[in-house]
């Protein structure tokens, strides 16, 4: 199953992400509530568009660091920015091996008063930006974005936007 679109924005205080939730299987929508945003550890959540088999291995392998992390019971918690350079290592390393994890991820969260929004793909490229879209959304949803983010917007404001997003991507 692939395809999904998901976009991500910072906001004054934060950062959201939203997704689409069907799976389809060629031209049959076969699974229509298939989450793609989901929790690592506390602080990260991470949102994957493309190959949903793909991502389900990445989230058992961040599990399995989660789980380490816990049971060295240090207080350290894994922070995004470390999810994410974890990441692009994963997939830049299973490119060189021919064997690519076909995905396009958004990692976000909240430390210490600062949002962190980044990128990863299979091939292994990432970066971090204010707005992020995979799929098809870099093609509809991307331009409104671009027009209507500002760094200062509140929480509503981001939701309605990315509502709107959501919304040309449907139609």
């Amino acid at each position: 199953m692939t395809g999904s679109s998901v976009l991500g924005v910072k906001y004054a205080g934060g950062v959201m992400l939203v997704s689409d939730t069907l799976g389809s299987y060629g031209n049959l929508a076969r699974y229509p509530d298939l989450r793609r945003i989901r929790p690592v550890g506390e602080r990260t959540l991470i949102a994957a568009s493309g190959e949903y088999s793909d991502f389900q291995y990445i989230m058992d392998q961040l599990d399995a660091l989660v789980m380490e992390e816990t049971l060295a019971d240090d207080g350290a918690k894994l922070c995004a920015s470390e999810v994410h350079a974890y990441l692009s290592r994963v997939a830049y390393a299973r490119r060189n091996k021919g064997n690519p994890l076909y995905n396009r991820m958004l990692v976000a969260g909240h430390k210490a008063g600062a949002s962190f929004l980044g990128y990863v793909d299979l091939y292994g490229t990432c970066f971090t930006d204010d707005y992020i879209a995979t799929g098809y959304g870099m093609h509809l949803a991307l331009p409104l974005i671009r027009d209507r983010w500002r760094a200062d917007m509140s929480e509503g404001e981001a939701r309605a936007l990315l509502e709107d997003c959501m919304r040309v991507l449907w139609d």
